[in-house]
């Protein structure tokens, strides 16, 4: 099951980022954690703005609603998103697991 816990205003959500892949997607889980594919490269923070857009995206939230809270450096990230519950983001999330 991904990670998605309550935060006062919105969730965090855990992240396992692949950096550098053919195609921004979501992979499926691993370890507790979304795993999300992302077409830019580990470099200078791009991959993590990638992240930030795709799963705005993907929650039908604005970009600066999401927000890298844990793991800048590190593949295991967490991101907090504000302006949607835990079940809400739950939903939306699954609904682009469909293959994965």
């Amino acid at each position: 099951m991904i990670g998605i816990t309550g935060s006062p205003g919105g969730v965090v959500i855990a992240v396992r980022a692949q950096p550098g892949a053919r195609r921004t997607a979501i992979v499926g889980e691993h370890s507790g954690a979304l795993k999300v594919a992302v077409q830019a490269p580990p470099v200078d923070g791009k991959a993590n703005a990638a992240l930030e857009e795709a799963l705005a995206g993907w929650l039908g939230l604005k970009r600066s609603q999401v927000s890298l809270s844990k793991g800048a450096s590190s593949r295991d990230k967490a991101f907090l998103v504000t302006g949607i519950d835990a079940e809400t983001a739950r939903e939306r999330l699954n609904a682009h697991l469909g293959g994965a």
